[in-house]
């Protein structure tokens, strides 16, 4: 398939540049996989929505402040980084993100916001991309990215982050540090909604994905199948493996809450032993014509135009189905990605 057949014309001001007036206060379109039926719900509608002998999967990573500001030594400038990944045990040296990535090259020096220095390291695989190698003299800790950091809000919401951010833009069940970005479906539950999903007896479960390249970097190749996903880190405990094995044994269904829990326990699949438990790389990439072991439905936000996460729900409900809801959403009037309304593909 080709990247430009996954887009869609989406009016800018449908695109939400800040969160509901009280989280879990959304839109939901419930759309059947079977049909391409479209339904329009609250998000408060939700738990009567869901089977009640249903396994849901949430991801428990939490967002990291990683954006980071630096002042060039040679400019006086200052320069953004988005910091996605320590490459060594002890966190002197991160893979990051840089804006202006042609201007900033091996051996540039820049000052944080506490004084310390990081350097670009010259690396052959950064060459010709936006990433860059930052190495500093001691380790950055996430009481450095506290203080120093920023919340990593996506490019397409255009305004600086605020106090308000850091907690909307942050699921209450992140426990698990390390994303570059929010795994959003699961901004939608409050504790409220997780308690009432347990009153009526549906078991949740949980799994870490930390998000990073692999999730937001855009499709630049013109057939999809060409794109190569950048690797991810996953962890599976033991426990949730055993609740969604005994799930698919038993016939029930298994619920992913966002794109990223579909990509964890599908790379986490294996034919013999059904989801594998551990601590693992990913680098998934998921697009029509994928057979799906382990999600049985999946609660999701709307998406990018020709990005992965939207080829993944393609996949999922497939591609006319998607296509169709998704100009239901615009013709409605949903608000759209990280901080919009949301989907439940049952």
């Amino acid at each position: 398939m080709l990247t430009k057949d996954f887009y869609f014309d989406l009016p800018e001001e449908l695109i939400a540049q800040k969160p509901s007036g009280k989280r879990g206060a959304d839109r939901l379109m419930l759309l059947d996989r079977a049909s391409g039926a479209v339904s329009h719900y609250e998000m408060a509608d939700l738990p009567r929505l869901v089977p009640q002998n249903a396994l849901m999967v949430f991801n428990n990573s939490k967002v990291r402040r990683s954006r980071v500001y630096g002042v060039k030594e040679k400019t006086g400038r200052q320069v953004e980084f988005l910091f996605l990944e320590r490459l060594d045990d002890g966190g002197c040296r991160w893979k990051t993100m840089v804006r202006n990535a042609r201007r900033q090259r091996a051996g540039d020096a820049y000052a944080f916001g506490d004084g310390s220095i990081g350097v670009i390291e010259e690396r052959e695989e950064d060459c010709g991309t936006e990433f860059r190698t930052l190495a500093f003299e001691t380790p950055r800790s996430e009481v450095w990215f506290e203080r120093c950091g920023h919340m990593p809000l996506p490019p397409y919401i255009r305004r600086g982050d605020t106090e308000e951010d850091s907690e909307r833009y942050q699921t209450v069940y992140a426990s698990e540090t390390g994303s570059a970005a929010c795994p959003t479906a699961g901004l939608h539950f409050t504790n409220e909604m997780l308690a009432e999903l347990a009153s009526r007896g549906i078991e949740c479960a949980w799994v870490t994905l930390h998000v990073g390249l692999g999730t937001f970097l855009p499709v630049r190749s013109e057939r999809i199948e060409e794109h190569a996903m950048h690797e991810e880190t996953y962890t599976v405990t033991a426990q949730t493996a055993a609740q969604v094995n005994a799930a698919k044994q038993t016939g029930r269904p298994v619920i992913a809450v966002g794109t990223t829990s579909v990509r964890t326990l599908e790379s986490a699949w294996c034919d013999e032993y059904g989801v594998r438990s551990g601590t693992r790389q990913t680098n998934i990439f998921i697009y029509p014509g994928f057979t799906f072991h382990a999600a049985d439905m999946l609660f999701t936000n709307f998406h990018t135009p020709e990005s992965t996460l939207l080829m993944l729900v393609s996949a999922f409900a497939g591609y006319d189905h998607i296509m169709q809801a998704y100009s239901s959403a615009v013709a409605e009037r949903y608000r759209f990605f990280s901080y919009g309304d949301a989907m439940f593909i049952r």
